[in-house]
């Protein structure tokens, strides 16, 4: 089952007095199960603030977070790391992979931490890089890959636990056309298989175009919302 996500009159600031930000201001937002939402919105407009607290990394400073009708809002620090562990994807701008693990290594790590044994890990990890065309390169660390090729390892270990909501972060950021339309192309692909909702900060035209829905960030606000 995919994640349903709403949030109602979030706010989130930092600092106080003359030293307070106001990140995002009383937002309301409803990301429907198994969406594909592009996130728009210059540097500083509340977007990443918008992803930490949907990816649980962070929390609001007034108002509610839903998943799946599940309050969110006050859960500790170990109840949230669990809920991130068991239920969110994150794919980065720089993939952060470890160095010094193998493709399949940084693939499977998801899984051991969740406890899977090694042979049902094997088989999922296998599956997937075979899936998005790296097998050949499951032996190879990180630095012996493209740019393109360490991007796709990132977006398949977000997504071999088979989570219920994935937070990308400028996925296509520091990719060159082709390499970033490839990278779409497989999360879009993988969100209709495995029906999971998809959440991208991108100020990337051609991935926002791809997206089922768009909203746009201006100086912690939400604007309008745009099909």
């Amino acid at each position: 089952m995919s994640a349903r996500i709403e949030l109602k009159g979030i706010s989130k600031h930092y600092g106080a007095g003359d030293k307070r930000v106001d990140a995002l201001k009383e937002v309301s937002l409803t990301i429907e199960a198994g969406e594909f939402l592009a996130v728009q919105g210059p540097s500083g407009s509340g977007k990443s603030t918008l992803l930490s607290i949907c990816g649980l990394l962070d929390t609001p400073s007034s108002g509610q977070f839903f998943l799946n009708n599940h309050d969110m809002t006050h859960l500790n620090n170990g109840a949230r790391c669990l809920q991130r562990r068991d239920e969110i994807g994150f794919i980065f701008q720089r993939h952060q992979l470890v160095p010094a693990m193998t493709v399949y290594e940084n693939v499977a790590y998801p899984l051991f931490l969740a406890g899977m044994k090694n042979s049902e890990a094997k088989t999922k990890v296998e599956h997937l890089l075979e899936k998005i065309g790296l097998s050949h390169r499951q032996n190879h660390l990180p630095k012996q890959l493209s740019g393109g090729e360490r991007q796709r390892v990132g977006i398949a270990r977000a997504l071999i636990k088979q989570p219920k909501f994935v937070i990308a972060d400028e996925p296509s950021a520091s990719l060159d056309h082709k390499h970033a339309h490839a990278s779409l192309q497989l999360m879009r692909d993988l969100n209709r298989e495995t029906g999971a909702s998809f959440i991208i900060a991108s100020h990337d035209v051609f991935v926002i175009d791809h997206c089922d829905r768009r909203i746009e960030l201006e100086d912690g606000r939400l604007l309008e919302h745009t099909s």
